[in-house]
């Protein structure tokens, strides 16, 4: 392994393509501890401390604690995420969106210039609602309209820029550009979340109690790092035979090949989706100071809060819990579905000569593959539960309140592996063995 790196420094294009993105980062890091003009960011850090819960949890985390520091990166590059995420969803349902994905290289520069556009948009939509909503409860140190205007222009600003970084990555550095600004932020909270840790269950203790907690934590983490990989890297591979065609003298197919069906096939969308169903009811409550009284409306409100799963005290808003299970597995077939298309799969493969050996082509064939998906997807969907569920279970028994779970960890191993392959890539065609060979 270390090996490996040091001919990839060996590379000067790689080398360079490396420093590049690592200087990128830096850039992004020092952004976010650049406060937004106006903003009393003493209010932000109490909004946080009386509202806890995966929303928040989960969007701190997204933008590296920029948001809870309230910095020029506050919304980070979630606009993006946000936007990407509807363009596919647009271009299934849009007849016109979907002819320009098919139209090769040109027609995806049109759909990456309407998801800039689109971005933007969602920036300026979310900064606004921040500067007024949270402005007219403190946020701004004089609420008016010039500073609600540099707010709103500041942080709208800010995501752009960081959308240009993340493009920048891409084209010259190690590529999967807005992927690895979502991890550096990710990664940039892990540091305080291991001190929360240290402070709460190993500071101060016997040193068997400490030993045994540093080991569970541990334990824990390695447990769904290794469960991760494996959940990520599984795929069911489908054989496909492509039947022989003679030519004059020439013979063309005969050739074997395979349908590779990720495991987990969604990635991480299914938690996203669900999560942010279930906690966007809490979050206006909260911008609206309510959910805290009582009544019918406040006891499903701290159901649907994730800071309140599995609290020994609390044990009767667990329900909560069981309901985003149910939208996780739910969001996994509706994305899958929308995203992976058996019966086109089925068409391409007769109209090239292929078939699945034992399976005869055409209606049998988008059966076979649906029946196979349906499975595939239950078992990605149970992983990604597992994943999640079980830092819930660790903060909600143990009162543990970190950022860092399972969506985060989810994302940062993705990712990981997605830009080692890239690199690897680059490095085979140099004839040097790869990052994963070894």
């Amino acid at each position: 392994m270390l090996e490996t790196f040091r001919k990839a420094f060996h590379i000067k294009d790689i080398r360079k393509k490396i420093g590049y993105t690592f200087l990128m980062l830096i850039v992004i890091r020092i952004g976010s501890q650049l406060p937004t003009p106006g903003v009393d960011s003493n209010y932000i850090q109490q909004f946080f401390a009386q509202n806890t819960g995966e929303a928040f949890n989960l969007f701190n985390a997204f933008t590296g604690g920029s948001f809870e520091q309230m910095s020029i990166f506050a919304l980070s590059i979630t606009p993006y995420i946000t936007s990407s995420i509807i363009m596919q969803l647009l271009t299934i349902a849009i007849p016109k969106l979907e002819e320009m994905q098919k139209e090769g290289e040109d027609g995806r520069k049109k759909i990456v210039a309407i998801t800039r556009y689109l971005t933007v948009a969602l920036a300026l939509i979310e900064s606004l609602a921040m500067a007024v909503g949270f402005g007219r409860q403190g946020l701004l140190v004089e609420y008016n309209f010039v500073n609600a205007a540099i707010v709103v222009l500041t942080l709208t600003a800010g995501s752009a820029f960081l959308m240009w970084i993340g493009e920048r990555i891409t084209e010259k550095g190690v590529g999967n550009g807005i992927s690895i600004v979502l991890v550096i932020n990710i990664i940039s909270r892990i540091p305080s979340d291991m001190t929360a840790l240290f402070e709460q269950f190993v500071k101060g203790k016997p040193i068997a109690s400490a030993a045994l907690a540093v080991v569970i934590i541990l334990a824990i983490i390695i447990a769904l790092v290794v469960f991760v990989v494996i959940l990520q890297s599984g795929e069911r591979r489908i054989a496909v035979q492509y039947s022989q065609k003679v030519a004059g003298r020439r013979t063309y197919g005969g050739q074997s090949t395979n349908i590779p069906l990720k495991v987990n096939t969604a990635g991480v969308i299914p938690i996203i989706f669900a999560s942010s169903l279930m906690q966007f009811p809490v979050v206006i409550a909260s911008f609206m100071r309510k959910g805290n009284g009582s009544g019918i409306g406040s006891e499903i409100l701290r159901g649907l809060n994730q800071s309140n799963w599995c609290n020994p005290e609390q044990l009767k808003y667990t329900w909560g819990l069981i309901l985003y299970i149910v939208l996780t597995v739910f969001f996994a077939y509706f994305y899958t579905s929308i995203t992976f298309n058996p019966l086109e799969i089925a068409n391409n493969m007769k109209k090239s000569g292929g078939f699945i050996p034992g399976i005869r082509p055409g209606k049998p064939t988008v059966e076979y593959l649906t029946k196979i998906l349906n499975y595939i997807i239950f078992i990605g969907a149970c992983g990604l539960v597992l994943v999640q569920v079980v830092p819930i279970l660790f903060n909600g028994w143990l009162g543990a309140k970190v950022s860092f779970g399972g969506t985060s960890l989810i994302i940062i191993v993705s990712v990981v592996l997605e830009t080692l392959k890239q690199i690897e890539s680059q490095m085979l065609v140099r004839n040097y063995k790869g990052f994963l060979n070894n």
